[in-house]
């Protein structure tokens, strides 16, 4: 789930129209077809108010082919030089859609309490709200944080999905499940934070923020814009 595999540009520099691959490639396609995974996933999950272990371990099935594909698309986009704006926008997109099935989905049949996913989710779309708040300032690439966020995420969500009580020790998995998700939370919070304060950073330090300051200092001592 990647605010992560994408290789982004400086954050100092201004958001410009593309000009290098097509954003009709080979790793856009795999971020569409993670994207359409979402419905079957979240199917997939509820079918049978999530009690029926088959449906369960299909459901694992799908999500983790949807987490292949993250880390596949990014690197070919990195590898072929495919990276392109469209998919620095439409991968964390993918993402947090896969996300956000996962983590209703799971509070909705009881294994996920309500304020987790709530608390996981206003962060996640959060910092994609802030994304485009600053993308006329620059892309904000996914830091270290951000990977470690969506690698205890995946593992976090899927030890959830699989059917524990049909597993032997249930309570062994169970306690995983939660310790990873757990952290997860932990690193999602701190994370989120981070990403504010880098976008508060980026909009006062960019290059279209100091052409602005300079037109109103032009404006005030009516003096030409350098």
């Amino acid at each position: 789930m990647s605010d992560p595999y994408r290789v982004g540009i400086d954050p100092a520099s201004p958001a410009v129209p593309e000009t290098g691959p097509s954003a009709w490639n080979i790793a856009n396609y795999l971020t569409v077809f993670r994207l359409a995974l979402v419905p079957v996933f979240g199917w997939l999950l509820l079918a049978h108010g999530g009690d029926e272990p088959s449906f369960r371990w299909a459901a694992f099935g799908v999500f983790a082919v949807a987490m292949v594909t993250d880390r596949i698309d990014g690197d070919l986009a990195r590898s072929r030089g495919l990276v392109t704006n469209v998919g620095k926008v439409i991968d964390p997109i993918a993402d947090k859609a896969l996300v956000t099935m996962a983590l209703v989905g799971l509070s909705s049949v009881g294994e996920v309490m309500w304020w987790v996913t709530a608390l996981v989710l206003v962060r996640e779309w959060g910092v994609t709200a802030v994304r485009f708040w600053v993308i006329r300032h620059g892309v904000m690439a996914a830091n270290r944080g951000g990977k470690l966020k969506t690698l205890l995420q995946a593992f976090g969500i899927g030890f959830f999905l699989w059917p524990r009580w049909t597993l032997p020790v249930p309570g062994f998995w169970d306690a995983l499940a939660w310790t990873l998700l757990g952290a997860a939370v932990v690193v999602t919070v701190v994370t989120g934070v981070d990403y504010l304060v880098q976008a508060l950073r980026l909009r006062q330090t960019s290059p279209r923020a100091e052409r602005k300051r300079a037109e109103r200092a032009a404006r005030q001592t009516g003096r030409p814009t350098p």
